[in-house]
Protein backbone atom coordinates (compact mmCIF):
# COMPACT_ATOMS: atom_id res chain seq x y z
CA UNK A 1 0.00 0.00 0.00
CA UNK A 2 2.57 2.54 0.93
CA UNK A 3 4.37 1.38 -2.15
CA UNK A 4 1.45 2.52 -4.30
CA UNK A 5 0.75 5.56 -2.13
CA UNK A 6 4.64 6.49 -3.10
CA UNK A 7 3.75 6.06 -6.62
CA UNK A 8 0.69 7.68 -7.40
CA UNK A 9 2.46 10.31 -5.64
CA UNK A 10 5.40 10.57 -7.60
CA UNK A 11 2.97 10.40 -10.47
CA UNK A 12 0.86 13.05 -9.58
CA UNK A 13 4.01 15.57 -8.88
CA UNK A 14 5.25 14.52 -12.83
CA UNK A 15 1.55 15.36 -13.86
CA UNK A 16 1.62 18.60 -11.98
CA UNK A 17 4.89 19.61 -13.15
CA UNK A 18 4.04 18.82 -16.85
CA UNK A 19 0.57 20.99 -16.60
CA UNK A 20 2.64 23.82 -15.02
CA UNK A 21 5.57 23.53 -17.56
CA UNK A 22 2.30 23.99 -20.54
CA UNK A 23 1.23 27.76 -18.20
CA UNK A 24 2.86 30.53 -19.95
CA UNK A 25 4.87 32.04 -17.64
CA UNK A 26 5.66 28.60 -15.54
CA UNK A 27 8.06 26.88 -18.32
CA UNK A 28 11.34 26.29 -17.29
CA UNK A 29 13.58 29.66 -18.30
CA UNK A 30 15.97 28.24 -20.91
CA UNK A 31 19.62 29.76 -21.07
CA UNK A 32 20.07 30.36 -24.45
CA UNK A 33 18.11 32.27 -26.90
CA UNK A 34 18.45 32.72 -31.09
CA UNK A 35 16.69 34.98 -33.39
CA UNK A 36 17.37 36.88 -36.50
CA UNK A 37 15.60 37.49 -40.19
CA UNK A 38 16.34 36.76 -44.02
CA UNK A 39 16.16 39.96 -46.02
CA UNK A 40 15.41 40.31 -49.90
CA UNK A 41 16.43 43.58 -51.31
CA UNK A 42 15.94 44.63 -54.74
CA UNK A 43 17.83 48.33 -55.77
CA UNK A 44 17.50 50.01 -59.22
CA UNK A 45 20.05 52.69 -60.17
CA UNK A 46 19.00 56.02 -61.95
CA UNK A 47 22.14 58.21 -62.54
CA UNK A 48 21.46 61.04 -65.01
CA UNK A 49 24.64 60.45 -67.08
CA UNK A 50 25.00 56.96 -67.05
CA UNK A 51 23.42 53.61 -67.75
CA UNK A 52 20.56 52.27 -65.07
CA UNK A 53 21.62 49.31 -63.14
CA UNK A 54 19.80 46.53 -60.54
CA UNK A 55 21.48 45.22 -58.11
CA UNK A 56 19.89 42.03 -55.42
CA UNK A 57 20.91 41.67 -51.86
CA UNK A 58 19.90 38.50 -49.96
CA UNK A 59 20.51 39.14 -46.52
CA UNK A 60 20.51 37.02 -43.43
CA UNK A 61 21.47 37.47 -39.67
CA UNK A 62 21.13 35.69 -36.37
CA UNK A 63 21.69 36.72 -32.52
CA UNK A 64 22.23 34.04 -30.06
CA UNK A 65 22.88 34.94 -26.63
CA UNK A 66 23.84 31.99 -24.14
CA UNK A 67 23.43 32.60 -20.09
CA UNK A 68 25.86 30.81 -18.07
CA UNK A 69 24.67 32.47 -14.49
CA UNK A 70 22.24 35.52 -13.54
CA UNK A 71 26.22 37.16 -14.08
CA UNK A 72 27.55 35.95 -17.16
CA UNK A 73 26.35 35.38 -20.65
CA UNK A 74 27.44 35.54 -24.07
CA UNK A 75 26.74 37.05 -27.44
CA UNK A 76 27.00 36.35 -30.71
CA UNK A 77 25.74 38.47 -33.83
CA UNK A 78 26.65 37.25 -37.28
CA UNK A 79 25.44 38.22 -40.65
CA UNK A 80 25.65 36.22 -44.29
CA UNK A 81 25.25 38.17 -47.76
CA UNK A 82 24.84 37.63 -51.15
CA UNK A 83 25.16 40.35 -53.54
CA UNK A 84 24.75 40.06 -56.89
CA UNK A 85 23.52 42.64 -60.40
CA UNK A 86 25.68 45.78 -61.86
CA UNK A 87 27.17 47.20 -59.03
CA UNK A 88 28.91 43.96 -58.23
CA UNK A 89 30.78 43.79 -61.00
CA UNK A 90 32.52 46.49 -60.58
CA UNK A 91 36.53 46.05 -60.38
CA UNK A 92 37.11 46.15 -56.40
CA UNK A 93 33.96 45.81 -55.25
CA UNK A 94 34.29 42.19 -53.46
CA UNK A 95 37.20 43.55 -51.39
CA UNK A 96 35.02 46.92 -50.30
CA UNK A 97 32.03 44.27 -48.75
CA UNK A 98 34.71 42.15 -47.32
CA UNK A 99 36.96 45.01 -45.83
CA UNK A 100 36.93 44.78 -41.91
CA UNK A 101 38.22 47.85 -40.02
CA UNK A 102 38.29 46.17 -36.56
CA UNK A 103 41.37 44.58 -34.80
CA UNK A 104 40.06 41.32 -35.49
CA UNK A 105 39.25 40.36 -39.24
CA UNK A 106 36.22 39.05 -38.73
CA UNK A 107 34.80 39.20 -42.26
CA UNK A 108 35.59 36.89 -45.38
CA UNK A 109 34.54 36.44 -48.58
CA UNK A 110 33.62 33.07 -49.64
CA UNK A 111 32.73 33.86 -52.84
CA UNK A 112 33.68 36.98 -55.07
CA UNK A 113 33.05 35.50 -59.02
CA UNK A 114 31.36 36.48 -62.34
CA UNK A 115 29.52 39.33 -60.24
CA UNK A 116 28.29 37.66 -57.26
CA UNK A 117 29.98 38.42 -54.15
CA UNK A 118 29.13 36.24 -50.57
CA UNK A 119 30.22 37.41 -47.56
CA UNK A 120 29.54 36.50 -44.03
CA UNK A 121 30.66 38.83 -40.92
CA UNK A 122 30.37 37.95 -37.10
CA UNK A 123 29.69 41.78 -35.85
CA UNK A 124 29.19 40.77 -32.40
CA UNK A 125 31.05 38.64 -30.53
CA UNK A 126 31.45 39.15 -26.77
CA UNK A 127 31.11 38.28 -23.21
CA UNK A 128 29.33 40.21 -20.36
CA UNK A 129 29.62 39.82 -16.65
CA UNK A 130 27.30 41.94 -14.45
CA UNK A 131 27.55 42.15 -10.42
CA UNK A 132 25.41 44.78 -8.57
CA UNK A 133 26.66 48.32 -10.02
CA UNK A 134 29.84 46.90 -11.90
CA UNK A 135 29.88 45.65 -15.57
CA UNK A 136 32.86 44.18 -17.46
CA UNK A 137 32.61 43.51 -21.30
CA UNK A 138 35.02 42.30 -23.70
CA UNK A 139 35.05 41.12 -27.60
CA UNK A 140 33.19 42.99 -30.28
CA UNK A 141 30.00 44.99 -29.32
CA UNK A 142 28.45 47.88 -30.17
CA UNK A 143 29.52 51.13 -27.79
CA UNK A 144 26.50 53.50 -27.57
CA UNK A 145 27.21 56.83 -26.68
CA UNK A 146 24.86 58.92 -28.75
CA UNK A 147 22.87 61.59 -27.14
CA UNK A 148 21.59 62.63 -30.56
CA UNK A 149 19.88 60.41 -33.03
CA UNK A 150 20.88 61.63 -36.45
CA UNK A 151 24.68 62.95 -36.15
CA UNK A 152 26.41 61.74 -33.48
CA UNK A 153 30.16 63.55 -32.61
CA UNK A 154 30.13 61.55 -29.50
CA UNK A 155 29.95 58.42 -30.44
CA UNK A 156 33.62 58.18 -31.07
CA UNK A 157 33.95 54.35 -31.86
CA UNK A 158 31.54 52.84 -34.09
CA UNK A 159 29.61 55.93 -36.72
CA UNK A 160 27.45 55.07 -39.04
CA UNK A 161 25.80 56.68 -42.26
CA UNK A 162 22.59 58.36 -42.02
CA UNK A 163 21.45 56.66 -45.58
CA UNK A 164 22.57 53.10 -44.74
CA UNK A 165 18.70 51.82 -43.46
CA UNK A 166 19.37 48.31 -44.57
CA UNK A 167 22.09 47.67 -41.40
CA UNK A 168 20.07 48.73 -38.35
CA UNK A 169 22.17 46.70 -35.68
CA UNK A 170 24.86 49.11 -36.71
CA UNK A 171 28.64 48.21 -36.15
CA UNK A 172 30.82 47.17 -33.56
CA UNK A 173 34.24 47.69 -31.99
CA UNK A 174 36.77 45.72 -30.85
CA UNK A 175 37.06 46.50 -27.25
CA UNK A 176 36.94 46.76 -23.17
CA UNK A 177 34.60 48.12 -21.43
CA UNK A 178 34.63 49.10 -17.70
CA UNK A 179 31.42 50.63 -16.06
CA UNK A 180 30.13 51.38 -12.75
CA UNK A 181 26.71 52.71 -12.09
CA UNK A 182 27.25 55.68 -9.38
CA UNK A 183 23.10 56.34 -8.76
CA UNK A 184 19.94 57.60 -10.77
CA UNK A 185 21.11 58.08 -14.45
CA UNK A 186 24.47 58.56 -13.84
CA UNK A 187 27.53 56.09 -14.58
CA UNK A 188 30.97 56.12 -15.21
CA UNK A 189 32.10 53.82 -18.43
CA UNK A 190 35.90 53.27 -19.66
CA UNK A 191 36.44 51.56 -22.62
CA UNK A 192 39.75 50.82 -24.73
CA UNK A 193 39.76 49.71 -28.15
CA UNK A 194 42.85 48.01 -29.82
CA UNK A 195 44.15 48.41 -32.91
CA UNK A 196 46.78 46.37 -35.68
CA UNK A 197 48.37 49.93 -35.38
CA UNK A 198 49.29 51.17 -32.31
CA UNK A 199 48.60 54.53 -33.03
CA UNK A 200 45.73 53.87 -34.10
CA UNK A 201 44.22 52.63 -31.03
CA UNK A 202 41.36 54.13 -28.92
CA UNK A 203 40.27 54.55 -25.62
CA UNK A 204 38.00 57.26 -23.67
CA UNK A 205 36.28 57.21 -20.75
CA UNK A 206 32.56 58.59 -20.03
CA UNK A 207 30.87 60.58 -16.91
CA UNK A 208 27.16 59.91 -17.69
CA UNK A 209 24.77 62.44 -15.47
CA UNK A 210 21.35 63.63 -15.09
CA UNK A 211 20.43 67.16 -13.72
CA UNK A 212 16.29 68.37 -13.22
CA UNK A 213 15.27 65.61 -16.18
CA UNK A 214 17.99 66.25 -18.28
CA UNK A 215 20.91 63.84 -19.47
CA UNK A 216 24.28 64.92 -19.95
CA UNK A 217 27.37 63.34 -20.45
CA UNK A 218 31.16 64.22 -20.13
CA UNK A 219 33.75 62.44 -22.27
CA UNK A 220 37.83 62.69 -23.09
CA UNK A 221 40.52 60.23 -24.32
CA UNK A 222 41.92 59.32 -27.77
CA UNK A 223 40.37 58.17 -31.13
CA UNK A 224 42.26 56.94 -33.86
CA UNK A 225 45.02 59.74 -34.68
CA UNK A 226 43.25 62.36 -32.42
CA UNK A 227 43.15 63.20 -28.76
CA UNK A 228 39.10 64.56 -28.17
CA UNK A 229 36.91 65.80 -25.66
CA UNK A 230 33.05 66.09 -25.68
CA UNK A 231 30.49 66.65 -24.23
CA UNK A 232 26.41 65.87 -24.93
CA UNK A 233 22.73 66.56 -23.38
CA UNK A 234 18.97 65.28 -23.82
CA UNK A 235 15.94 66.77 -22.61
CA UNK A 236 12.75 68.21 -22.83
CA UNK A 237 11.58 71.36 -23.86
CA UNK A 238 7.68 72.10 -23.58
CA UNK A 239 7.14 68.76 -25.09
CA UNK A 240 9.63 68.70 -27.84
CA UNK A 241 12.92 66.83 -27.52
CA UNK A 242 16.12 68.61 -27.62
CA UNK A 243 19.29 66.96 -27.89
CA UNK A 244 22.80 67.63 -28.73
CA UNK A 245 26.43 66.84 -28.75
CA UNK A 246 29.95 68.49 -29.29
CA UNK A 247 33.56 67.01 -30.03
CA UNK A 248 37.01 68.86 -30.22
CA UNK A 249 39.33 66.29 -32.26
CA UNK A 250 43.25 67.60 -31.39
CA UNK A 251 45.69 65.54 -33.77
CA UNK A 252 48.51 64.21 -31.62
CA UNK A 253 51.11 64.15 -34.54
CA UNK A 254 51.80 66.62 -37.45
CA UNK A 255 50.48 64.34 -40.49
CA UNK A 256 49.99 61.25 -41.21
CA UNK A 257 50.95 59.78 -44.52
CA UNK A 258 51.95 62.07 -46.07
CA UNK A 259 48.95 64.64 -45.22
CA UNK A 260 48.67 67.10 -42.95
CA UNK A 261 45.95 66.89 -39.98
CA UNK A 262 44.23 70.21 -38.60
CA UNK A 263 42.46 70.01 -35.28
CA UNK A 264 38.68 70.22 -36.04
CA UNK A 265 35.19 70.71 -34.14
CA UNK A 266 32.10 68.34 -34.75
CA UNK A 267 29.22 69.26 -33.14
CA UNK A 268 25.07 68.43 -33.52
CA UNK A 269 22.18 69.28 -32.09
CA UNK A 270 18.53 68.32 -32.71
CA UNK A 271 14.90 68.74 -31.71
CA UNK A 272 11.91 66.46 -32.59
CA UNK A 273 8.07 66.99 -31.88
CA UNK A 274 5.11 64.74 -31.49
CA UNK A 275 1.83 65.88 -32.73
CA UNK A 276 -0.19 62.81 -31.95
CA UNK A 277 -3.19 62.50 -33.19
CA UNK A 278 -4.96 59.92 -35.56
CA UNK A 279 -1.68 59.86 -37.89
CA UNK A 280 0.65 60.18 -35.20
CA UNK A 281 2.54 62.82 -36.78
CA UNK A 282 6.21 63.36 -36.03
CA UNK A 283 8.90 65.94 -37.43
CA UNK A 284 12.36 66.30 -36.68
CA UNK A 285 15.10 68.75 -37.31
CA UNK A 286 19.11 68.71 -36.82
CA UNK A 287 22.16 70.88 -38.00
CA UNK A 288 25.32 69.50 -38.09
CA UNK A 289 28.99 71.37 -37.72
CA UNK A 290 32.37 70.77 -38.61
CA UNK A 291 34.77 73.32 -38.60
CA UNK A 292 37.65 71.83 -40.62
CA UNK A 293 35.63 69.20 -42.82
CA UNK A 294 37.54 66.60 -44.98
CA UNK A 295 36.29 66.09 -48.65
CA UNK A 296 35.64 62.92 -49.71
CA UNK A 297 37.57 61.84 -53.45
CA UNK A 298 33.80 60.95 -54.53
CA UNK A 299 30.33 60.89 -53.43
CA UNK A 300 30.57 56.64 -53.93
CA UNK A 301 33.46 56.34 -51.27
CA UNK A 302 31.37 59.25 -48.88
CA UNK A 303 28.28 56.89 -48.92
CA UNK A 304 29.87 53.12 -48.87
CA UNK A 305 33.21 54.15 -46.77
CA UNK A 306 32.81 53.54 -42.48
CA UNK A 307 32.65 57.11 -41.72
CA UNK A 308 33.80 58.62 -38.02
CA UNK A 309 32.51 60.78 -35.59
CA UNK A 310 35.24 63.34 -36.91
CA UNK A 311 33.96 62.56 -40.56
CA UNK A 312 29.86 62.83 -40.78
CA UNK A 313 30.23 65.30 -43.21
CA UNK A 314 31.84 66.81 -45.91
CA UNK A 315 30.70 70.50 -45.52
CA UNK A 316 31.04 72.97 -42.58
CA UNK A 317 27.16 72.56 -42.38
CA UNK A 318 24.41 70.27 -43.01
CA UNK A 319 20.80 70.67 -42.39
CA UNK A 320 18.46 68.20 -42.14
CA UNK A 321 15.06 67.52 -41.69
CA UNK A 322 11.82 64.49 -41.52
CA UNK A 323 8.34 64.25 -41.32
CA UNK A 324 6.59 60.67 -40.41
CA UNK A 325 2.56 59.87 -40.06
CA UNK A 326 0.75 56.63 -40.14
CA UNK A 327 -0.76 55.90 -43.42
CA UNK A 328 -2.98 52.96 -41.72
CA UNK A 329 -1.88 51.22 -38.39
CA UNK A 330 0.05 48.93 -40.67
CA UNK A 331 2.10 51.64 -42.66
CA UNK A 332 4.20 54.22 -41.72
CA UNK A 333 5.07 56.96 -44.36
CA UNK A 334 8.64 59.40 -43.95
CA UNK A 335 9.84 62.00 -45.93
CA UNK A 336 13.23 63.65 -45.64
CA UNK A 337 15.83 65.79 -46.80
CA UNK A 338 19.60 66.74 -46.17
CA UNK A 339 21.35 69.73 -47.44
CA UNK A 340 25.24 70.53 -47.60
CA UNK A 341 26.67 73.62 -47.65
CA UNK A 342 28.82 73.30 -51.05
CA UNK A 343 25.24 72.89 -52.51
CA UNK A 344 24.72 68.86 -52.64
CA UNK A 345 21.61 67.74 -51.15
CA UNK A 346 19.41 64.56 -50.16
CA UNK A 347 15.62 63.90 -50.91
CA UNK A 348 14.30 60.64 -49.48
CA UNK A 349 11.33 58.87 -48.86
CA UNK A 350 10.09 55.90 -47.41
CA UNK A 351 6.94 53.28 -46.86
CA UNK A 352 7.17 50.19 -44.34
CA UNK A 353 4.27 47.99 -44.06
CA UNK A 354 3.64 45.28 -41.53
CA UNK A 355 2.16 42.49 -43.72
CA UNK A 356 2.12 40.07 -40.39
CA UNK A 357 3.45 39.68 -37.38
CA UNK A 358 6.70 38.52 -38.57
CA UNK A 359 6.96 40.07 -42.54
CA UNK A 360 7.48 43.44 -43.27
CA UNK A 361 7.63 45.33 -47.00
CA UNK A 362 9.68 48.62 -47.07
CA UNK A 363 9.75 50.56 -49.91
CA UNK A 364 12.53 53.34 -50.10
CA UNK A 365 13.55 56.30 -52.94
CA UNK A 366 16.44 58.25 -52.63
CA UNK A 367 17.72 61.28 -54.68
CA UNK A 368 21.30 62.59 -54.60
CA UNK A 369 21.94 65.88 -56.41
CA UNK A 370 23.50 69.63 -56.50
CA UNK A 371 24.48 71.85 -58.03
CA UNK A 372 26.89 71.09 -61.14
CA UNK A 373 30.52 71.49 -58.92
CA UNK A 374 29.16 70.04 -55.61
CA UNK A 375 30.19 66.55 -54.74
CA UNK A 376 26.67 64.44 -54.87
CA UNK A 377 25.78 66.88 -58.43
CA UNK A 378 28.74 65.33 -59.60
CA UNK A 379 27.42 62.10 -60.16
CA UNK A 380 23.67 63.26 -59.49
CA UNK A 381 21.71 59.95 -59.08
CA UNK A 382 18.59 58.44 -58.32
CA UNK A 383 17.60 54.86 -56.47
CA UNK A 384 14.93 53.01 -55.19
CA UNK A 385 14.47 50.29 -52.83
CA UNK A 386 11.99 47.38 -52.35
CA UNK A 387 12.77 45.09 -49.10
CA UNK A 388 11.26 42.15 -48.15
CA UNK A 389 11.97 40.81 -44.32
CA UNK A 390 11.07 37.65 -42.57
CA UNK A 391 11.97 37.50 -38.50
CA UNK A 392 12.20 34.92 -36.72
Amino acid sequence: MKTNTLIAGVFVSQLSFSVLAQIPGLEPEKNWDLNGYVKYMATGIFPDEQNNGLDHLVHQRFNFEYRFSSDVRFNLGMRNRLLFGDTAETPGYGKLIGFDPGYMDLSTNWLDKNGVVGNSQLDRIYLDWQKQDWQLRAGRFRINWAMTTLWNPNDIFNSYSIYDFDYEERSGSDAVMVSRKLGFASSVDVVYNPSQDSELESYAGRYLFNRQGWDMQLLVGKSGLDRVIGAGFAGDIKGAGFRGEFSWFDPVRDDWQGEELESSSVASVEVDYSFGGKRNWMARAALLHISNPQEPQSALLFLNLPLTARTLSFTNLTWYADASFDISSLSRLTFSSTYYDDGSFFLGASNSYSLADEWQLLAVLQRFDGDSESLFGQTASTLAFLQLKWSF
